[in-house]
């Protein structure tokens, strides 16, 4: 399968690196993006495929949040997304959080534009930001559930200056 290029999604003080599932084989390449990019955390989304141990070696710590492919995030798997995108660029400032799923066009894509409309993005723009640099990003379920989502605003500060959490 022909896979895209890794993209880096940033907005306000938050930097994502979408990517694709790596194999074994291709394992230290994959490394190698991750540092480039300033990678502090990976978080899985689909099964695992490959050896985690390299890349907590290099000190990225690995995530496995698993959830079905081309289906929504369950609720407990976007408590945690959220809870960790508000510590990580809380507490690690300049720091980027990688997410991938297999081909890193449905589930990866759906957590990043989760958090832009947490820190108060439409999600038409949401969508339209990460598609501008991930073509082909989400399915027509994937785009209904982010319709429909309503976000909470867990990463906007409660004063009137209206910026993401993690300033």
């Amino acid at each position: 399968m022909n896979r895209p290029a890794p993209v880096e999604i940033t907005y306000e003080s938050m930097r994502f690196l979408i990517t694709h599932n790596p194999t074994d084989g291709t394992l230290s390449k994959f490394v190698e993006e991750l540092k480039k990019y300033g990678v502090t955390t990976l978080v899985r989304v689909c099964d695992a495929t490959y050896n985690q141990a390299p890349i907590e070696k290099e000190g990225i710590q690995v995530l496995d949040w698993p959830f079905d492919d081309g289906a929504p995030p369950p609720n407990q798997i976007v408590d945690d997304w959220l809870n960790l995108v508000k510590t990580k660029f809380r507490d690690e400032p300049g720091c980027c959080v990688a997410v991938h799923c297999v081909a890193g066009l449905g589930r990866a894509p759906v957590l990043v534009a989760l958090a832009l409309i947490e820190c108060g993005m439409k999600y038409e723009d949401a969508v339209q930001f990460i598609r501008q640099k991930r073509r082909g990003a989400f399915n027509s379920k994937q785009l209904l559930y982010l319709e429909k989502y309503r976000p909470k605003m867990r990463l906007r500060f409660k004063d009137a200056n209206g910026h993401c959490c993690v300033q």
